[in-house]
C-alpha cells in the first residue's frame, strides 16, 4: 500500500480529519435515508385526512437539527420526504408535506446556534397564523366548559420563552444523562409543538376541516405528540451520545480544536 492509500485510509478512520465537506455529504446521505425509511413508517391515522397516517420519521426530526444543524438537518428532511413520495408515500399537503418536520428541525438546530430570537418570532407567526384561520376552532366545549384547543401549544411557546429554552440546549451539550435527558425532552417538545402548529396550519387550508374534526383532534393531539416526544428522547439519547463524541462534533467543538 503506497504513502497515499495509507493517508487515505488514516483520514477515514479519523473523523476529526475528515473534511467538512465530506461530513456534510455524508450526513445528508444517511440522515436523508433514515428519514426516507422512517417515513415509510407509518403510525396512527390523521383525522381528517383521507389516507393520511402519522409516520415514524416525526420522531426524527429534532434529532435531525441537534446533530446536523438547521441547514443540513433541513435540507436531509426535504430530501428524505421527496424520496418517500417517490417510493409511494402518498403525498397528504399538495407536495408541501415536509414544512412541518422542517420547522421542527429548522428550529432545533437554530437554537443550537443560539439564535433565540429566530424562533421566538417563528412561533409567534405559526400560532398567529393558525388561531386568526378563520378555519380554527379556538375552544372545546366539555361538559360546558371551553378549553383552548391550542393549550399545549402555548406551553411549549411559554418554555420556549422561558430559560429553559435555552438551558436545554447546554444540557444536551454536556451529554450527563440526567441533563441530556432532560434538555432533549424540552427541545423535543419545542420542535414538536412547532411542527404541530405547521401541520394544522397546511390542514386548514387544504382540507378546510368543521369544528367536528377540531373537536376530535383536541382529545387525541396531546397523547400522540407526548409519544413522539417520549420516543425522541429514547431514541435520540443514545444517538447523540455516540454521534456528538465522534464523528459529529458540534460547532464548538470544532472550533476550539
Amino acid at each position: 500500500m503506497n504513502k497515499s492509500s495509507e493517508g487515505q485510509c488514516s483520514s477515514l478512520s479519523e473523523p476529526s480529519k475528515i473534511s467538512a465537506r465530506t461530513k456534510v455529504i455524508a450526513s445528508i446521505a444517511i440522515f436523508s435515508a433514515l428519514y426516507t425509511v422512517l417515513r415509510m413508517i407509518q403510525i396512527v391515522p390523521m383525522i381528517g385526512v383521507p389516507a393520511g397516517r402519522f409516520s415514524l420519521s416525526d420522531i426524527l426530526a429534532p434529532l435531525c437539527g441537534i446533530i446536523l444543524g438547521p441547514y443540513v438537518g433541513g435540507f436531509s428532511v426535504i430530501l428524505g420526504t421527496f424520496i418517500a413520495m417517490a417510493l409511494g408515500r402518498p403525498v397528504l399537503f399538495l407536495g408541501l408535506d415536509f414544512l412541518p418536520a422542517l420547522v421542527n428541525t429548522v428550529a432545533i438546530g437554530l437554537l443550537f446556534k443560539r439564535k433565540w430570537w429566530p424562533i421566538v418570532v417563528l412561533n409567534v407567526a405559526l400560532l398567529l397564523a393558525f388561531l386568526l384561520n378563520p378555519w380554527t376552532t379556538l375552544f372545546i366545549s366539555i361538559g360546558g366548559i371551553s378549553f383552548p384547543f391550542a393549550w399545549l401549544h402555548i406551553v411549549a411557546f411559554v418554555v420556549l420563552l422561558s430559560p429553559l429554552g435555552l438551558k436545554a440546549v447546554q444540557w444536551v451539550e454536556s451529554l450527563k444523562p440526567t441533563r441530556l435527558t432532560a434538555g432533549m425532552a424540552i427541545l423535543a417538545f419545542v420542535g414538536t409543538m412547532m411542527q404541530h402548529l405547521m401541520g394544522n396550519i397546511l390542514y386548514d387550508f387544504i382540507y378546510l376541516p368543521t369544528p367536528v374534526y377540531w373537536a376530535g383532534i383536541f382529545f387525541v393531539y396531546p397523547i400522540e405528540r407526548s409519544i413522539l416526544i417520549i420516543l425522541s428522547v429514547v431514541i435520540g439519547i443514545p444517538l447523540i451520545r455516540v454521534l456528538k463524541k465522534s464523528y459529529f462534533r458540534s460547532e464548538k467543538q470544532t472550533t476550539s480544536a
